[in-house]
């Protein structure tokens, strides 16, 4: 199980915008399974829907985004010198909406990488009711100034 500054040690974000808090499982190249707490305290909530406080598609897809993410970087040569750059998203459902208080579970998959593409599939998960799905593809860059 990695912890917070575990992940920031090789992701690149930072507050706001870092947006899963533990990594519980990872098989490099394959799969990985993320935990992110939603808090009423997340920045987004004072403008979205504040009398009923809804996390935006776009920010759980970020999420999503940010475990595939640590799940290629922990996949290729010298990660520390490599960013994920979001470039598409495929199939994306959002079933049901994350409330603060919610835990989301996301489980990624690696479903193939081609010289500097990645494509992954993304579930998200509360209560173990699938809450959101996308297919998500990235480039996988070299990090300014490594």
């Amino acid at each position: 199980m990695l912890y917070i500054d575990e992940i920031m040690d090789l992701m690149p974000h930072r507050y706001p915008f870092i947006l899963i808090d533990r990594i519980i499982e990872i098989e490099p190249g394959k799969h990985c399974t993320v935990i992110k707490n939603v808090t009423i305290n997340e920045p987004f909530f004072q403008g979205h829907f504040p009398n009923q406080p809804v996390m935006p598609g776009m920010l759980i897809l970020e999420s999503m985004a940010q475990a595939g993410a640590f799940l290629v970087l922990n996949s290729v040569e010298d990660p520390l010198s490599k960013n994920m750059f979001f470039s598409a998203v495929e199939k994306a459902k959002f079933r049901k909406p994350i409330i603060p208080g919610d835990q989301v579970r996301l489980e990624m998959d690696l479903l193939k990488i081609r010289m500097k593409v990645v494509k992954l599939g993304g579930t998200a998960y509360v209560d173990d009711k699938v809450v959101a799905e996308a297919n998500i593809m990235a480039n996988i860059v070299d990090r300014a100034g490594a």
